[in-house]
């Protein structure tokens, strides 16, 4: 049985999407970046300590799989997460502002015999936005409990101007790589 190591319901939506049957734990990782760590390296380690803390919370870990996923928006190294209030949010879109941000997702998936990743990196590039866009677009609310302070797959569409990746991986759980990871996965482990 595969558990999702997340209460994301667009992470549960994506997953849904692979016709995979799965339960959704609640699990609590710190996600503070570390001094030196490459933004890649972070959101690869929050994602496996989700996973690593999924299945320490089993009863039943001998048989389980639990995957695990982060994703985070990157820019010039910076490492933006969640925004902290409607300010936060603001600044954070006056800073994508008419730039290209990365978008790091990693799924990690574990059980009691092995580990396994897979990291998709998009590029996202942001129109230019006036204080009115921006103003009108935190007013909606969409911007909070996102990274970066926008949603892809709702009214945060209308802000981007390019994308160059997976979409699916923007809006927090790479389809593809994670149907692959759980192939192989599923392989290596019969």
């Amino acid at each position: 049985m595969l558990h999702l190591a997340s209460q994301s319901p667009r992470r549960r939506q994506l997953l849904e999407q692979l016709g995979i049957d799965f339960t959704a734990l609640h699990v609590d990782v710190p996600e503070q970046r570390a001094l030196g760590e490459s933004p890649q390296d972070y959101v690869s380690r929050v994602a496996r300590d989700k996973a690593r803390a999924g299945l320490a919370s089993l009863v039943n870990a001998q048989d389980a799989v639990v995957l695990g996923a982060d994703t985070e928006v990157v820019l010039d190294d910076e490492v933006f997460g969640k925004p902290r209030d409607a300010d936060d949010a603001a600044a954070m879109l006056r800073r994508l502002s008419g730039r290209t941000h990365a978008v790091i997702s990693a799924v990690w998936v574990v059980s009691a015999a092995q580990e396994r990743s897979e990291t998709c990196i998009s590029r996202v590039r942001f129109t230019t936005l006036d204080e009115s866009t921006i103003e009108a677009y935190v007013a909606t609310g969409e911007p909070f409990g996102k990274a970066g302070a926008y949603a892809i797959q709702g009214r945060g569409a209308l802000l981007i101007e390019h994308l160059e990746g997976s979409y699916s991986g923007v809006m927090g759980l790479p389809v593809f790589e994670t149907a692959r990871l759980l192939r192989g996965f599923n392989a290596a482990s019969s």
